[in-house]
């Protein structure tokens, strides 16, 4: 079940828009798998941190035309999570390091 849990969230995007939403909004960012769905989102964060979450909003955005010389092709479509953490709980400890 750990690998499942692994597999829906692929990584903490760490960039100056993540660390302002995570200081302004109690809210954290991840790269998460492109089927994957709120509630399971939801539920890989509350187990893997051990953490109450209030709400979750993703977006999906479409891969770009790359060109590198005369060879061109596409990055692949990826999907972000913001994770908004239920009040009064601890900020996830990657993000309190930065």
């Amino acid at each position: 079940m750990a690998s499942k849990l692994y597999d829906v969230i692929r990584r903490p995007i760490i960039t100056e828009k993540g660390l302002a939403v995570k200081e302004l909004q109690h809210t954290v960012v991840f790269q998460v798998a492109p089927d994957a769905t709120k509630t399971e989102i939801k539920e890989a964060v509350e187990r893997i941190f051990k953490v109450k979450v209030d709400q979750v909003r993703t977006a999906i955005y479409h891969g770009k035309l790359r060109r590198r010389g005369r060879l061109e092709g596409f990055r692949s479509d990826w999907k972000k999570a913001y994770v908004k953490l239920a009040p009064g709980e601890k900020m996830i400890e990657y993000a309190e390091n930065l």
